[in-house]
């Protein structure tokens, strides 16, 4: 079809030209055209009605190309009609986690976990926003709101205030008590994924609150009982912003990388005290037989001691340079050393007073290189320094100066030895002489020397083998991956909240979108980052026309539908939604 322009020639000259829409017909083998409509004289016609009959068609059909292929399907779907674009939102990535938060059964349990209360707005779905904001773009719980209802498409929601996710936070915290939900979820998620949970590994973490005040400590219940800490206190930090009140955060996580549990204290509390409660909270779970992974810090003998109870075991390493008769005991042991991979040599050491655990060492060639490299430079570093400071004191005791200036150039002196026997990697080698000088520790450099690339492990379990026990250990490693993707991904802090309540609340969102990101990396083979990527291209584009509203969504490329393949989670319609006015 197209417009067919014909002239004729008047007596006196002049030219007259019509168009026509017409198109061919095939006529006993030849090709004829049939006019379908006069729209008469070239110069009377309504161009502007015919500009805007084709962009009618064009919106409607499209232009033939792939990539307006479905302007078409959507125009059907309107019934006709010039349409106008309303609304444009990225889905892919919202889509993608709601099909995780589904199958895992994550929707099911909060539901579960509600079922008693009513509410005139979907708790869980306004959950599920808040979850997938920390995965997607983290931001406050007052920018979430408008997030979820301006930003981005979440599936099943319609709107959402800050006063509703607050609502929602505490209603989390409020059917979480003893880890209720976690419960639920990790055993849903255990069932679908067939995790292995015979090894879990257990970290602690800090994060600071941008205050100078702590939270006042709570007065106690009873005469005899001790004030309750506040729970934004200060303590040891791990992020070394020293002078800031902080909660520690721990993690149990298996060995694929899956966060099993997380538990949130206050900031004074101390890693070798929170062990117990962690094996008391698994112990109810009944996982069977579990060997407890954790590293230096919670290696005490009562903390080891405790998780032998009840028929469980650990895998713990242990303290080299701490004078533990044990431990030197175990590195003075001879004995050949086992090649479990090409960067690992493990030996294991038996002890009668040990009380049946096993000591693993770990020997790695390349570390051991490494350690003395770095030991190495570090000497070259203190010999320098102490050069210099001893030619800086030959030359002012040569100078003619007065006793004011003597004494000053003598503290400067002394300024530059206590600021290299207090520098944090270089003090540990230098020792202090009778006469006040300083020197290299020649006795600690060859007890270090001995140490390079090793690691010591002990373990209760008598059915691990040396290389299961150092292969795992090395696995602990997820625990602190799921820790920095939690601060770095998923913005963990700044914490925009001062309640404890709210903080824990805050806390357990970012488990469950940590959850839902290891579950899309493991299944894709893929970074987050990639995922998210690439899913936030996709895009819902809502069009209204006379006819009403429809929702469709761009088309995905090869690298889109290979995601939500390897994902298992079916991706969005083209057309998602149809209202007829």
């Amino acid at each position: 079809m197209y417009l067919r322009f014909t002239q004729r020639r008047n007596a006196d000259g002049s030219v007259v030209r019509y168009v026509a829409l017409a198109h061919n017909r095939r006529v006993d083998g030849t090709t004829r055209p049939q006019v379908l409509m006069n729209l008469g004289r070239v110069e009377a016609v309504d161009v502007d009605g015919l500009r805007r009959l084709a962009a009618s068609i064009r919106t409607h059909f499209g232009d033939g190309s792939e990539q307006s292929a479905g302007v078409g399907e959507a125009g059907l779907a309107a019934g006709g009609g010039p349409l106008e674009v309303s609304d444009a939102r990225p889905i892919g990535g919202t889509w993608l986690l709601d099909g995780l938060w589904r199958e895992l059964g994550i929707a099911k349990a909060i539901e579960k976990a509600v079922a008693d209360r009513r509410f005139t707005t979907a708790v869980e779905r306004v959950l599920f926003a808040l979850v997938a904001n920390r995965a997607i773009a983290p931001m406050s719980k007052l920018s979430t709101a408008e997030w979820a209802c301006e930003d981005v498409v979440v599936p099943g929601l319609s709107g959402m205030d800050d006063d509703q996710a607050y609502r929602a936070m505490d209603l989390l915290v409020e059917a979480d008590v003893a880890g209720a939900v976690q419960e639920a979820v990790f055993f849903s998620v255990a069932h679908l994924l067939n995790l292995e949970v015979d090894l879990l590994f257990f970290d602690t973490t800090s994060t600071y609150f941008e205050t100078d005040t702590p939270d006042p400590d709570q007065p106690a219940d009873q005469e005899d009982s001790e004030p309750t800490p506040g729970f934004r206190g200060f303590g040891k930090p791990k992020d070394h912003r020293d002078g800031l009140p902080q909660v520690v955060i721990g993690l149990a996580v298996t060995g694929e990388g899956i966060p099993v549990r997380v538990w949130c204290w206050p900031g004074n509390t101390n890693d070798q005290s929170v062990l117990e409660q962690v094996k008391d909270d698994l112990w109810t779970w009944k996982l069977g037989r579990v060997i407890t992974v954790v590293d230096r810090g919670f290696s005490s003998a009562s903390n080891l001691a405790y998780l032998r109870r009840a028929g469980g075991h650990y895998l713990a390493g242990m303290r080299m340079r701490d004078g533990n008769p044990l431990v030197e005991q175990v590195l003075s042991r001879q004995g050949r050393y086992q090649d479990v991979r090409d960067n690992l040599r493990v030996k294991e050491i038996r002890l009668e007073q040990a009380d049946g655990t096993r000591f693993i060492l770990c020997h790695n060639p390349d570390q051991a290189t490494r350690d003395q490299a770095r030991r190495t430079a570090g000497l070259e570093r203190i010999v320098a320094e102490l050069a210099r400071i001893a030619d800086q004191r030959d030359r002012d005791r040569d100078r003619q100066l007065t006793a004011t200036a003597r004494s000053r150039v003598e503290e400067a002196d002394v300024r530059a030895e206590c600021a290299l026997r207090d520098h944090p990697s270089l003090g540990r080698w230098l020792r202090q002489t009778p006469k006040g000088r300083l020197a290299i520790d020649r006795a600690k450099v060859k007890a270090e020397e001995r140490l390079d690339g090793k690691y010591l492990l002990a373990t209760s379990d008598p059915d691990l083998t040396a290389e299961d026990a150092a292969l795992g250990y090395t696995n602990l490693l997820e625990a602190e991956r799921g820790f920095r993707d939690m601060k770095s991904e998923l913005l963990l802090r700044p914490v925009f909240h001062r309640l404890e309540h709210r903080i824990r609340g805050h806390v357990l969102l970012c488990w469950l979108a940590l959850l839902l990101i290891r579950v899309a990396e493991r299944r894709s083979a893929q970074t987050w980052r990639t995922i998210r990527r690439q899913t936030g291209r996709i895009m819902q584009i809502t069009l209204t026309g006379p006819a009403g509203t429809v929702a469709q969504t761009t088309t995905l490329s090869p690298t889109q539908k290979a995601i939500y393949q390897a994902v298992s989670v079916s991706p969005p319609a083209r057309v998602t939604a149809f209202d007829p006015s």
